[in-house]
């Protein structure tokens, strides 16, 4: 192919261009967002109880009456599109079963649709569901690539971060006081700023970045959603490859003068050679995603269900050695991630059902966690709840959460040190929802602080 001034380029500098980027863009968007989005549409029209928990906002509100509604259908429900279960055994059962994988995080797709969109994915810049992610990921690159970052999330690992966690915790709600402001917008002064600094301590990302790779990391989120529009998913595409381009300057930046952290190792190690520059930036990148979007969604929920059950609030209150449970608690009641989803690599059968080669089923996490079978009296909030640690929120199996133990304590450690802080703390207007479907936490949470600083609190450990 040649160029206007005649000269050659190579066949991966003409697909990067930005006119074959936005061509391909639009293929994948067609084939994968656009094509679930009419269908979605269409069969939540037609009744399909789990279509319309993607599509209609309505519904995406308060979802749990719907859940309710397909928990009536049986353990798993054939919907006139898509297939799922709320039965919190079955739920278990798909994550944990060899029978069942990702599909390259395209398992809503049929054979033909996810090879077509495979090919057209940008293979230097892939999202956080796109192969390499772990996301995406079966056995044995999942292992793989996993073992590689694992350490660095054992519990004797994150018990060290303890310390680290508070002194973040204690300098944001120190710039909050400082304010003198009755009332913040706590995503946007204190849930978003701790996890993100954390989770940047890992990856060696400097101070001044931070807002910078947030501000990308939420746009770039919302590819966890079927069916987005166009514009939605342009913008997302985008995102995803300023924080690849980004992440690839950072790794030179840290090969050259490596730190302590997480990047440092994986890029000076002996194990260096066994990934490659784009699976170490598809790590980096779902690692500053998960770092960040289930422990700030998990702290507004949190909030919002304390706010909303002041009895159980006086409960952690009175006896700080409960906030472990009560993030368990939390993570039952009002998940961050609502659902995920497994296709068949075999004929098999889950709950009694037959499942196909190819089907996929949608584990909807948020209905399991409510399953009478297994939670007594589970529309109920109780932070004392003695197995509140059974929910799937963090899922099962080989998918397991990396972070689950970070981000439980992260989550801990908020909530202690905000309400040791302010502890008639209060909502002061109507929360706003995010929009995603498949995340579910809060946009803005506006709060009433009322301080308690000239109190001495004594610390202790938060998880147990």
């Amino acid at each position: 192919m040649r160029r206007p001034d005649g000269s050659s380029r190579s066949r991966a500098a003409w697909t990067r261009s930005a006119p074959a980027l936005v061509t391909r863009d639009w293929g994948v968007w067609a084939v994968d967002h656009g094509a679930s989005r009419a269908l979605l549409r269409r069969a939540a029209r037609e009744g399909d109880l789990i279509a319309g928990l993607l599509v209609d906002d309505a519904v995406a509100a308060d979802p749990f009456p719907r859940l309710e509604e397909i928990r009536t259908r049986g353990p798993l429900h054939r919907g006139r599109l898509i297939t799922g279960t709320v039965d919190h055994a079955v739920g278990n059962a798909v994550l944990r079963s060899d029978d069942f994988g990702v599909a390259g995080g395209l398992g809503h797709l049929p054979p033909a649709a996810q090879r077509l969109v495979l090919r057209l994915i940008d293979d230097e810049s892939p999202g956080p569901i796109d192969p390499p992610s772990l996301l995406a990921l079966d056995p044995p690159d999942h292992h793989r690539i996993r073992r590689l970052v694992s350490r660095a999330f054992t519990a004797r690992a994150v018990a060290r971060m303890e310390e680290r966690v508070v002194e973040v915790a204690d300098r944001l709600l120190d710039d909050l006081e400082r304010r003198d402001e009755a009332t913040i917008d706590l995503v946007d002064a204190y849930a978003s700023w701790l996890p993100v600094a954390v989770i940047a301590d890992l990856l060696g990302i400097p101070e001044r970045e931070h807002a910078r790779l947030l501000e990308l990391g939420n746009r770039a989120a919302v590819l966890l959603d079927p069916g987005l529009p166009w514009p939605a998913y342009r913008s997302a595409q985008r995102a995803v490859r300023d924080l690849h381009s980004w992440f690839e300057v950072h790794l030179d930046r840290l090969a050259a003068d490596p730190g302590d952290d997480l990047l440092s190792t994986l890029v000076t190690s002996d194990d260096a050679e066994l990934l490659s520059r784009v699976e170490l930036r598809s790590l980096a990148l779902l690692l500053l995603g998960a770092g960040f979007e289930t422990t700030v969604n998990l702290i507004g929920n949190a909030v919002v269900q304390l706010d909303a059950h002041p009895d159980q609030r006086d409960i952690v209150l009175a006896d700080p050695a409960r906030w472990a449970n009560a993030v368990e608690e939390v993570l039952r009641y009002d998940p961050p991630v609502q659902s995920t989803l497994r296709q068949a690599y075999v004929d098999t059968e889950v709950g009694g059902e037959p499942v196909a080669t190819g089907q996929g089923v949608v584990v909807i996490l948020a209905g399991a966690n409510r399953d009478p079978a297994v939670f007594t009296e589970p529309h109920r909030f109780d932070v004392t709840r003695e197995n509140a640690d059974q929910h799937l929120s963090l899922s099962a199996g080989v998918h397991f959460c990396l972070g689950a133990g970070l981000a439980r304590l992260e989550t801990g450690v908020a909530l202690r040190s905000l309400y040791e802080r302010f502890p008639d703390l209060s909502l002061a207007g109507r929360p706003v929802r995010r929009s995603t479907r498949i995340l579910r936490g809060h946009e803005h949470l506006p709060v009433a602080l009322r301080s308690r600083s000239s109190q001495v609190v004594m610390r202790g450990p938060v998880m147990r």
